[in-house]
């Protein structure tokens, strides 16, 4: 078996039939089997799909387990060289599996691979590639100065602005929304942790991969459309706050001493900043209204 792909899906039942078509026209020429588990959906997500695509195996849970541990109940049944961990609301090129197991066939030291992606609007998605959340790219990103440079070496850390997205690079951090990982290394530093929050399950992952001494990839030969994006939430606090949770997460698992305390501190000044910028921009907005409401009419 060239491939496994895992799908966790929840209430996105049109998405992920889009996800599953383009899947049947990437995976010519290759052995695929494909699992979908389903989080209880309350959408009938089993009934509409399964006799649609009878070849794709479908694992149907009691409750909504979270994205990691129903990753995982998939992943104990794989039996292929590959393993791809791939969000419902995905669609993948006709070129993308081959192209991704032929990279990886002829790059041993890879432990995993990541892609380019764009959102519905066509729009690049940075988080396709990504440094280490160290304390000053965690703090950044939080701040806002990652998005006032997104092209900066320095304040731009996280996102790996300053690397082409055309090109291919080995990179840190991959997105779970597209996870492509040699079952062997998988077998050595197993899957999704499932005490992480949202946002932090793929980086930890990706660390770990790291840490056994293989090396992650940006591949950017290859492209896949991701409508829900991360990228399409930070600017909310909600997401601030769950990307603070996730760091926060992260830092006491992997980190210890005066690095984890200047880690916390900085997340917790980056969250402060931007709860700050985010209550004056909208006091301003409301500020605006009233004048133009109130304005007398000529």
């Amino acid at each position: 078996m060239d491939l496994s792909i895992i799908i966790v899906n929840y209430n996105v039942k049109y998405f992920l039939e889009q996800c599953l078509l383009s899947v049947q026209r990437s995976m010519a020429y290759l052995k695929v089997e494909v699992i979908v588990v389903d989080n209880a959906s309350a959408d009938g997500s089993i009934e509409y799909l399964a006799p649609l695509f009878p070849w794709v195996r479908f694992i149907n849970n009691a409750k909504n387990e979270g994205f990691a541990k129903a990753n995982n109940k998939a992943l104990r049944a794989v039996c292929g060289k590959y393993v791809l961990f791939l969000n419902p609301d995905t669609v993948l090129q006709g070129d993308t599996l081959m192209k991704c197991v032929d990279f990886m066939n002829s790059h041993l030291e890879a432990g995993a691979l990541g892609i380019k992606m764009y959102n519905g609007e066509g729009k690049f998605l940075p988080e396709s590639k990504r440094g280490f959340p160290s304390p000053l790219a965690a703090f950044f990103k939080l701040a806002g100065l990652t998005a006032l440079f997104p092209r900066s070496p320095f304040f731009a850390r996280y996102y790996l602005g300053h690397l082409n997205e055309i090109e291919n690079h080995e990179v840190d951090i991959l997105s779970g929304a597209f996870l492509f990982v040699a079952n062997e290394v998988l077998k050595k530093t197993g899957g999704f942790d499932e005490r992480f929050f949202m946002y932090a399950e793929d980086i930890d992952l990706s660390y770990r991969i790291r840490q056994a001494g293989y090396r992650n990839y940006y591949f950017a030969d290859s492209s896949i459309v991701h409508y829900k994006g991360e990228s399409t939430n930070q600017d909310s606090l909600h997401y601030t706050k769950l990307f603070y949770k996730a760091m926060d997460q992260f830092v006491r698992k992997h980190y210890s001493g005066s690095r984890s305390f200047l880690f916390i501190l900085l997340l917790q000044t980056g969250i402060g900043l931007r709860a700050s910028v985010s209550g004056t921009v909208n006091l301003l907005r409301q500020i605006k209204k009233r004048i133009f409401t109130n304005r007398p009419n000529k």
